[in-house]
Order: structure tokens, then sequence, then C-alpha cells
């Protein structure tokens, strides 16, 4: 069979078995995958081409079983704008996405231990400002000019077995993009809105908008932080061996059961 033929060879998926249209194939390690099934996978997972058959299948599974976490989610607290971290605290979960069917989107609940890290991540765009002299062609003003524009991404590290970190961008338009880069000339007032200067970074990072994207990831940041502290202090403080006091009732020296209480009379034992 020619390149042409086998460009248009019908391929069946690896995982399913349904048929592969023309457009549709998503390549694994050892096989194929039709779109409908990757559409399944978590939006945070990257590797699909390194993954065999036998993995997606694994993660299809679980991705089945996540749907049931994310029917009983219980949301006590919204972080963020357009995408955002949803936080069930009383059961210590956590999960993030710009979906507002959250049934259809099926987003990756994770718990709070499984958090390793929480960054803000500020990327600064810098781009010339330059004017058309009296022949059109570009010019750079003397000295340069330059407008800086900035996007915010939250990136939280985590431990789970599909993927290690989720990235969203805050911002739905970037911060200080509105300026004009290409004048009509040297004298064109729009030129960092008509001042002297050569850069409008620090007018961009006073800004309302820069300020409330910067406190809205450092809210993030803490809150997943905050709470996986508190998950592991109550995890270790749960491991601790318990002391031996001495109980009111009976007066024996005793190691409190898990329900507080003495271990010989079975009195409420408080230490």
């Amino acid at each position: 069979m020619g390149l042409f033929g086998k460009l248009f060879e019908k391929k069946e998926c690896s995982v399913c078995g349904g048929e592969i249209g023309l457009l549709g194939n998503r390549k694994l390690e050892d096989g194929n995958l039709c779109k409908s099934c990757a559409a399944k996978l978590s939006p945070w997972f990257s590797d699909r081409r390194q993954s065999t058959v036998a993995e997606i299948q694994e993660q299809l599974s679980y991705r089945e079983a996540n749907q049931v976490k994310v029917a009983s989610f219980h949301i006590t607290r919204t972080l963020g704008e357009r995408t955002k971290v949803l936080l069930d605290e009383d059961a210590g979960l956590f999960m993030v996405t710009a979906a507002k069917n959250l049934a259809e989107a099926n987003p990756d609940v994770l718990a709070f231990s499984d958090v390793t890290g929480c960054t803000l991540d500020i990327d600064e765009h810098k781009t010339e400002i330059e004017y058309r002299d009296a022949e059109g062609e570009r010019q750079s003003f003397n000295p340069r000019r330059y407008a800086y524009s900035y996007d915010f991404n939250i990136v939280i590290h985590v431990n789970h077995p599909y993927f290690n970190e989720i990235r969203f961008q805050l911002n739905s338009e970037t911060v200080g993009s509105d300026v004009e880069t290409l004048l009509d000339g040297p004298n064109d007032r729009r030129s960092l809105r008509g001042g002297p200067r050569t850069s409008n970074a620090e007018e961009v990072r006073s800004s309302v908008e820069y300020r409330q994207y910067e406190d809205m990831g450092r809210e993030i940041r803490e809150a997943l932080l905050q709470v996986r502290q508190q998950v592991r202090e109550e995890a270790a403080a749960a491991a601790a061996p318990k002391a031996a006091m001495t109980c009111p009732y009976c007066g024996a020296t005793t190691t409190p059961d898990d329900s507080g209480c003495c271990e010989f009379c079975g009195g409420a034992v408080h230490g």
C-alpha cells in the first residue's frame, strides 16, 4: 500500500474498538485512540503519546470512578475568576475547572494532601514601541521605548499518577496590552500616554488590574498551602503515640483508646 493509501487507511481504536475517522486518530505508544476516548482523559494529562493502551485503559477506569467523587463534591469555597479552584473543606478535597457543568466536565478531584507546592508565575512581555517615518518605514525612538504587559499563571504541583502539575491562567486578557506599539510618528501622543518615559512597566504593575490578579494568585496559593499543612499536621498528630495517664475513675495507668476512653473501665479520659 502506497503512502496515499496508508493516509486514508481506516484505523480502529485500541481502547473501545470503534472506527477512527480520517483526522480522529490519537497515537499511543502501542496503538491508536479515538477522539471520544481521548476526550475522557484528564485535561491535565499530557503524556498520551508515551502511554500504552493498558495505561490509557487504567486512566479511563480512574476517570469513571472520579465521576462519583464529582457527584458528591460539596463546594464550600471558590477561588479564582475564569478558571476556578473549588474547595470541599469538609472532605479535604479540591478541583480546578472552568466548566459550569461539573458532571459533564468531570474535573479531577484531588485531596489537599496531594498538593506538594503552589506558585504564582507572572509572565512579563516586553514589546518595543516604534513609529512610522515620513516614508512609512518603522523606526525606533531614541532612547528606545517599551511597552510591558503581564499574564498571571497558577501552578499547583501535585502528587498524582497521571500528572504532576495543574497550570492555568488567572486573567482572561493580558494586563497592559492596550498600549499602542506602532505609532503614526515620533510626536504621536499615544506613546506611553504622551509621557517622556521609556517604559510603562511601573504604571502597569501599579494598576488595579495587576494588583487584582496578583492578590488573586496569592490567595489561591496561600489557601492551598494552608489546607495542605493542616492535613499534614492532623495526620502527624493521629500517628503520634498516645501518652499514658491516670484514669480519674478507676485510678489505673492507661493509654486511652481511639475514642479517648480508659482501656480498663471505659471512662472518658481527658488529657
